[in-house]
């Protein structure tokens, strides 16, 4: 768990240096604009944005269930925040697997792409589609 807040801490920190030592120096706006964006950057990085991650094996037993995706993903992939970015609210509309919190994630993440955690991949009837076009997949998950 504490691997997943890593970089967010660390932008969030940079940040605070940075615009204390702004504000120090008598640049008040500028110290509130550097802290902003980097607080913006760690909550995009981190796992809060998100939907609620499952196990892998919960997450293909639901999919089994409603025909929806599985989503595999980890905190700080910036191909995986593009995908949950560019699918908006569709987004809840899959189940997603937090492969730094499953380790049946990440073996199954492994398994289809040649030993590799090469994440955001997403199973679709059992077949995986590593690092997919957005436009896809969100057209997959239109009601």
């Amino acid at each position: 768990m504490m691997r997943a807040w890593t970089l967010p801490a660390l932008l969030a920190l940079c940040g605070a240096a940075v615009s204390t030592r702004l504000f120090l120096g008598g640049n008040a706006g500028a110290a509130s604009v550097v802290l902003l964006v980097f607080l913006v950057l760690g909550g995009m990085n981190s796992p809060l944005v998100f939907p609620k991650s499952v196990s892998a094996p919960e997450a293909r037993e639901r999919s089994a269930v409603d025909g929806r995706p599985v989503v595999f993903w980890r905190p700080g992939c910036a191909y995986c925040l593009r995908l949950r970015v560019r699918l908006g609210l569709r987004a809840r509309h899959a189940h997603w697997v937090d492969i730094w919190r499953d380790p049946a994630g990440a073996a199954e993440v492994r398994a289809v792409n040649g030993g590799d955690e090469t994440v955001p991949t997403v199973l679709v009837a059992g077949r995986a589609h590593t690092n997919p076009d957005p436009a896809w997949l969100r057209e997959l998950l239109s009601p």
